[in-house]
């Protein structure tokens, strides 16, 4: 799952950046409110991390012309705003959630974890098909009560199926998902990572629908 990230201090955006990858997220950085408008209206993105004091276009602009777009991209908004009027014009302005600097990013990442589990039709915080379960607090993953080891790409590939239980992902969204601007994806790497998936966890875990992608089968 890619989240964008608006962030002007770079120092800040790099922990960041760094600490949402560790949750086995693609991020995609921008430091001002112009380029941020034009990510979240030209790409999907499972959550958006929303600095408000931005050069060229304040926070509250930019999520105010998503929400007026019709986009439900979850937004948790940072910022050192911490009038509650500032959290009210947050929150009436289309936000999902409110952070306040200095923050613990243990705190953060939990919030968007629950964001994004809000945002698909989940409330509990495990993620279930059949006997596998993953939990992105833990970022574990078992089968059948067992502990099943991935790697960092492997994790966020299932983390994506999961989220999108039902549905199919052709190779190009899951390439998107994978892989944050600037990272080049081989041409099989989807396959590739399907194929560790299907022998790690069963064939019959990931279908290939032939010509529109992959989709979770039904439980064993």
């Amino acid at each position: 799952m890619r989240i964008l990230l608006v962030e002007d201090d770079a120092l800040l955006g790099d922990g960041l950046a760094a600490g949402l990858r560790l949750d086995g997220y693609g991020i995609d950085w921008v430091r001002d409110g112009e380029a941020a408008r034009h990510a979240l209206l030209s790409e999907d993105y499972a959550a958006c991390v929303l600095d408000l004091g931005l050069p060229r276009r304040d926070g509250l602009e930019v999520l105010r012309e998503l929400r007026g777009h019709g986009r439900r991209t979850p937004v948790l908004i940072l910022t050192a705003r911490d009038t509650v009027a500032d959290r009210v014009a947050g929150l009436d302005a289309g936000a999902d959630d409110y952070l306040l600097k200095p923050f613990d990013l243990a705190e953060l990442q939990a919030r968007l974890r629950a964001l994004i589990r809000r945002a698909g039709g989940e409330a509990a915080p495990l993620l279930r098909h059949g006997d596998l379960i993953l939990d992105p607090a833990a970022r574990s993953v078992s089968l059948g009560g067992r502990s099943v080891s991935m790697s960092a790409r492997e994790y966020a590939l299932l983390l994506d199926l999961l989220g999108h239980k039902g549905r199919i992902r052709s190779r190009q969204e899951l390439e998107a998902s994978l892989y944050a601007w600037g990272e080049e994806a081989e041409s099989n790497t989807v396959e590739v990572y399907i194929h560790h998936l299907r022998r790690k966890l069963g064939p019959e875990r990931i279908r290939t629908v032939r010509g529109l992608g992959y989709v979770l089968g039904d439980p064993p």
